[in-house]
């Protein structure tokens, strides 16, 4: 059964076949999936291993050192929790904008 998946919703222009994973793919969908919960969280840093929310952090290098302690070398991640999400994909089929008026 070879469906495709998208890698990730932000970014449709990637896919991947069903069962490979890319890396931190689940803590990913995990944050997605929370980010709208923790609106008084807005700013600091959530932990994230699997499927699991760990903590919250209000510095960034606490949340990475909470993380290498609890998990070792074991992937996790650490993301800060914003309003507006960021970009996250950027292709170069992109034009570039010019002041030039023709």
């Amino acid at each position: 059964m070879l469906h495709q998946l998208r890698a990730w919703p932000k970014c449709p222009a990637y896919t991947w076949t069903v069962g490979v994973v890319m890396a931190l793919e689940q803590e990913l969908r995990t944050y997605e999936a929370n980010v709208d919960k923790w609106t008084e969280q807005t700013g600091k840093f959530v932990l994230i291993r699997g499927e699991e929310v760990v903590e919250f952090f209000t510095a960034y290098e606490d949340a990475i050192q909470a993380g290498y302690k609890k998990f070792g070398l074991e992937p996790f991640l650490v993301k800060q929790i914003n309003a507006v999400g960021a970009a996250q994909c950027i292709t170069r089929y992109v034009q570039p904008y010019s002041t030039v008026h023709a």
